[in-house]
């Protein structure tokens, strides 16, 4: 019912925003999922964005410059995202940015983004190789990918053991959704075990993964040191119970950042307890941008969630920090292009690339403390590469780091190659960022 309810409201905002005029306006598109095993993910991330969307407009816009939005129910398909990106993209004058939340979807728009030039944003998740701003013009990973979340993961785990060192001879199951997201960090994980000498084991769960016994079993039978869980959806807390089941400790299993909401571990009860996941991104509702947007949105029954009990959480606030790139990026562009005005995509793109929320700005902004520093260049998309982990105690998660980073200098040398062999494949010339301004 919460699903439905969710997807009705979205249908009505989508509505409301799609009768207005596009005159004067930008239009961001929302690739968003509402509907199926991954609704509470897409309708509370993008429920984040809109609030925040909203919130602008509701206060004077950009510079006076108002969001216009519309969603498109993709199901977290990526045949129906490309549906929705083609449907969309020329709509209200032209989309000025998208942001699809999948990495499939993502995968399947790389070449369409570069060729229609709409810069695409994936905000913690993509193809992590599209950092190098020199192959990848109009895809910004900004933020932070999942490669330097794996790297991470794996600093996390070593402090845990009291230096890397002491990994060398442990065993690391990675248990991932059988997709491009649940893929996505294998590199950086097999080089590090190559590098730290600890014994990585792969283990897939199928779409959309309420089946995992064949995989417990044989984690059981391996009895690795640690569990990193790349779920998504459903696959979270049939994990965490499927780990109870077998004896596994909780503590001992480290989520990606897309198995780390309160969605993830309410579901799986007690046995969610003392779980530890990755963020890139923190939840509350103290933060200055949450009270306005309870206070002057919510009040007036204009908030976007229809369970008012998830402001704040783990994906209402990381669609409202998405929110906030994006409005800072056409801020940015703004200040090159001139105030007021509706930027193109390639101002939009420009802005992206030139960002540099400092912490005395994200302060200024209301959101302190919800995300690190971002500075992006030319030859750097994503800007930041920080982590942070948390731990579930029953109620809530709570911080048991600062934002830190892993071996970036190792993930930045793949991202080069990976890039570099992406424009052999596609006569790509990278570009020159010395030249760029």
């Amino acid at each position: 019912m919460k699903s439905m309810k969710s997807a009705l409201l979205g249908l009505t905002m989508l509505g409301v925003a799609a009768t207005a005029v596009a005159q004067g306006q930008q239009f961001i598109p929302l690739l968003s999922y509402r509907v199926g095993p991954y609704a509470a993910g897409g309708s509370g991330y993008f429920g984040g964005a809109i609030d925040y969307f909203n919130l602008i407009n509701a206060t004077g816009g950009i510079n006076g410059v108002k969001i216009l939005y519309e969603e498109c129910e993709t199901e977290y398909n990526a045949s129906r995202g490309v549906e929705c990106y083609e449907r969309l993209k020329t709509k209200h004058g032209g989309a000025s940015t998208i942001d699809p939340l999948s990495t499939g979807i993502a995968y399947a728009l790389l070449d369409r983004v570069a060729q229609d030039q709409i810069p695409m944003t994936t905000f913690g998740y993509g193809s992590s190789n599209a950092a190098d701003g020199r192959v990848f013009k109009w895809v910004f990973p900004v933020g932070t990918t999942y490669w330097n979340q794996a790297a991470a993961m794996i600093a996390y785990l070593g402090q845990k053991e009291g230096g890397l060192d002491k990994l060398k001879g442990k065993k690391i199951v990675h248990l991932y959704h059988d997709s491009a997201f649940g893929k996505e960090p294998i590199p950086v994980l097999e080089a590090l075990a190559a590098k730290h000498g600890f014994e990585l084991i792969k283990l897939a769960v199928a779409h959309p993964g309420n089946t995992q016994e064949s995989q417990w079993l044989q984690i059981r039978q391996a009895k690795p040191d640690y569990v990193i869980l790349w779920g998504w959806g459903v696959m979270n807390p049939t994990a965490l119970k499927a780990a109870a089941k077998v004896g596994f400790p909780r503590d001992k299993v480290i989520g990606v950042w897309w198995a780390g909401s309160e969605e993830d571990v309410i579901p799986a009860g007690d046995a969610a307890k003392g779980y530890i996941t990755a963020a890139f991104t923190a939840p509350g509702t103290s933060f200055p941008v949450m009270q306005d947007i309870k206070n002057k949105l919510y009040a007036a029954g204009k908030g976007n969630l229809d369970d008012t009990s998830r402001q704040g959480s783990i994906y209402h606030t990381r669609g409202v920090s998405y929110g906030v790139i994006i409005v800072e990026a056409i801020r940015k562009a703004q200040e090159k292009y001139g105030k007021g005005k509706v930027m193109t995509p390639e101002q939009v793109r420009w802005g992206l690339e030139n960002l540099n929320l400092t912490d005395a700005r994200i302060k200024e902004l209301g959101v302190g403390g919800m995300f690190p520093p971002i500075k992006t260049s030319c030859l750097d998309h994503e800007g930041s590469g920080m982590v942070r982990f948390q731990q579930w105690d029953g109620k809530s998660f709570k911080q048991l780091t600062p934002f830190m980073s892993g071996d970036k200098a190792m993930v930045r040398k793949m991202v080069d190659e990976s890039a570099a062999k992406y424009a052999a494949e596609k006569k790509i010339t990278p570009r020159d960022c010395s030249k760029e301004g």
